[in-house]
């Protein structure tokens, strides 16, 4: 159970027809208005739903719903997209009986075409006469918001008297810099909009924005956080934002697991950078490379391209003060290659996931980098038409 094991949210998921015999529109609801918090894409050209998203909660942040398709992503879309997108909450919102600028919705899917607003409509029209709050609706749900997911991807942390759940659909175009993935988080803890929005905030930074799976953001990169209040419960600010954390923590390295292509999953952790976001910049700055992730395919101990990549960015770094180590070996460490059993350490790296530590020097910033390998199958999958 994910985006209903919060008390006061109800959902469904249903086929209309955008993608063929597949669901692909997805309903999720408060029972009364919510306070929302939500972080957006910084990339300059944002979907229609980002544009229209960010406007209404600048005039209200307590919303009701949030309906989503996938199969279209309603980007690069002009006026009629913007329409179509303000239809869809129109729909929505008659359905449920609230405002249109209680509802806030999203796209996914492939960049260009407009959506297709009779199957669409109809659609959201019978996922909205369908919501409930049983695990079965929230499974729906976050498999109706899958583009080129093989699986839905949810998770629960559980607080004393309260929740936080959430879905994520991603496993392609995936470099978050928020503020094509989407995620939905629910809590039925008693907090106001801005707790709410410190909490989602600090977690994304940890979490979505610490995952590069093929360093292409998106156009449509949403993370929408609703807290319904409904358990009664105002928990302590550690906790909660705790709770929040470890949401987006497992829903990003599921997104990981399921990652276009992918057969391995490479954390890499960075110490000693001046601080935590100069450390989480460098670590992006390591993923983006095509040479990097391509050499963790082979389970090649090719610390090179990994210094060769830092030394592309913009933050000042000292190759004499950087240790490079792979699953607990040191390969570099002081300017130079270190000593160490290059076939004992290719033999453990052979197959599976495995880790990698940069320290930087002697400052207080960490990253927990969260990515995956390049790999044939990506360019067979990514080069075939939409």
């Amino acid at each position: 159970m994910s985006v209903t094991a919060a008390k006061g949210f109800v959902a469904a998921g249903v086929a209309c027809g955008i993608k063929r015999e597949a669901l692909d529109v997805a309903v999720l609801i408060a029972d009364e208005s919510a306070a929302t918090a939500a972080v957006f894409t910084r990339n300059q050209a944002a979907a229609a739903p980002v544009t229209l998203n960010r406007a209404s909660l600048e005039r209200d942040t307590s919303k009701r719903a949030v309906v989503i398709n996938s199969g279209c992503a309603n980007a690069a879309t002009g006026a009629r997209g913007v329409a179509n997108g303000q239809a869809m909450a129109e729909h929505l919102a008659t359905a449920i009986g609230c405002g249109a600028d209680e509802v806030l919705v999203c796209s996914t899917g492939t960049i260009g075409p407009q959506l297709p607003m009779d199957l669409l409509l109809d659609g959201i029209g019978q996922a909205a006469a369908s919501v409930d709050a049983t695990p079965e609706s929230a499974a729906l749900a976050a498999k109706a918001i899958m583009t080129t997911d093989s699986v839905a991807k949810q998770s629960v942390v559980e607080g004393a008297g309260w929740s936080v759940g959430g879905m994520a659909k991603g496993s392609g175009m995936v470099r978050p810099d928020m503020a094509t993935m989407l995620a939905f988080i629910t809590t039925d803890a008693s907090v106001d909009h801005d707790r709410l929005d410190d909490a989602l905030r600090s977690a994304v930074d940890v979490s979505f924005n610490s995952l590069n799976i093929d360093g292409c953001e998106s156009t449509n990169d949403t993370v929408i956080a609703m807290a319904s209040g409904a358990s009664g419960v105002v928990p302590e600010p550690t906790e909660f934002g705790a709770a929040m954390e470890d949401v987006c923590r497992d829903l990003a390295h599921q997104m990981a697991q399921d990652a276009e292509g992918a057969s391995r999953v490479v954390t890499i952790e960075l110490t000693g950078a001046d601080d935590d976001a100069q450390a989480r910049e460098l670590g992006r700055t390591i993923t983006d490379s095509a040479l990097v992730r391509s050499s963790f395919h082979g389970g090649d101990v090719n610390w090179g391209r990994i210094l060769g990549a830092l030394g592309t960015s913009d933050i000042s770094i000292d190759p004499e003060s950087i240790t490079i180590s792979y699953e607990g070996v040191v390969v570099f460490t002081g300017g130079m290659q270190a000593f160490y059993s290059d076939e004992a350490l290719l033999a453990g790296l052979e197959t599976g996931d495995f880790g990698i530590s940069v320290s930087l020097g002697d400052g207080s910033g960490t990253a927990h980098i969260v990515t995956t390998d390049l790999t044939p199958e990506y360019v067979i999958f990514n080069g075939e038409r939409s």
